[in-house]
């Protein structure tokens, strides 16, 4: 298992932190805790590939704005809510929509899609990337040994479920504060 990790772990810290996010961030910091990769390559891993591919986000709706990989991300009920937040404050917004679970992709094409500038966006997404990876990376590598000990003795599915549980209370919360 670590020679899998070992030849294939950073490729799939990377492409998963930038496609799926935070569970590939996570998963860098347990490996990391596990020394089974070293904690600045996790980290590295999970920014290069959530800068990467919200980056191609951008360049893909700024530069083929009619592809139906775009149109199908523009025409998701989220995309015009993202849009109005990005006009009114668009260095908070990109600062913040990594942290927004399940919108990273819409986010990235509404980014993409606005009057932003790519001077502008470079620099406040590599800053974001490094932010987001950082902290999703080390909160795996600190929590590693909790959630080793809690699959051990529930398992896989519950420790999830009570993941997903908590993360939604969290949501909710959050949300309910913001209203």
């Amino acid at each position: 298992m670590e020679d899998l990790i070992a030849h294939y772990g950073l490729i799939a810290i990377a492409l998963g932190s930038g496609i799926e996010g935070e569970p590939f961030a996570l998963a860098g910091g347990v490996l990391a805790q596990r020394h089974w990769l070293p904690p600045y390559v996790a980290i590295l891993a999970a920014i290069g590939g959530s800068f990467m591919v919200d980056q191609m986000w951008f360049l893909l709706s700024r530069n083929f704005r009619q592809s139906r990989m775009v149109q199908a991300v523009i025409h998701r009920p989220a995309f015009r809510r993202s849009l109005t937040l990005i006009e009114r404050n668009p260095a908070r917004f990109v600062l913040m929509f990594r942290f927004a679970y399940g919108l990273r992709a819409v986010t990235a094409v509404a980014v993409g899609c606005s009057r932003m500038p790519l001077r502008r966006f470079l620099p406040l997404n590599l800053l974001a990337a490094t932010l987001w990876g950082s902290i999703f990376t080390m909160l795996g590598y600190a929590l590693g040994p909790a959630l080793e000990q809690a699959v051990a003795h529930v398992g896989y599915a519950l420790t999830a479920l009570s993941i997903a549980v908590s993360g939604l209370v969290i949501f909710l919360l959050i949300r309910r504060r913001h209203s």
